[in-house]
């Protein structure tokens, strides 16, 4: 299972995807699903697993457009997105 790490800006969700990937944690750069509501056109996709090195990162730096964390839940072809933070 994956979640998504929502900003409202661009720059902040690369920057976090970037510091996930220079502390060696699977990260990718994904299309918000605007079936979801959420934020900005992008969104950072981790798996469910790295949640609490995420929240740790995100502690760590002053990120000013966090928007929340939300699991992506599969249901054959329809997705629904569940806000954890």
């Amino acid at each position: 299972m994956h979640c998504l790490i929502v900003f409202t800006s661009r720059n902040e969700t690369l920057y976090l995807a970037k510091l996930l990937l220079a502390n060696g944690f699977r990260a990718g750069i994904v299309n918000t699903p605007k079936d979801a509501g959420i934020a900005c056109g992008i969104s950072v996709k981790v798996e469910e697993r790295n949640l609490p090195n995420v929240k740790m990162l995100l502690q760590s730096k002053p990120f000013r457009s966090f928007a929340g964390i939300y699991r992506v839940n599969s249901n054959g072809n329809r997705y629904s997105y569940e806000k954890l933070v």
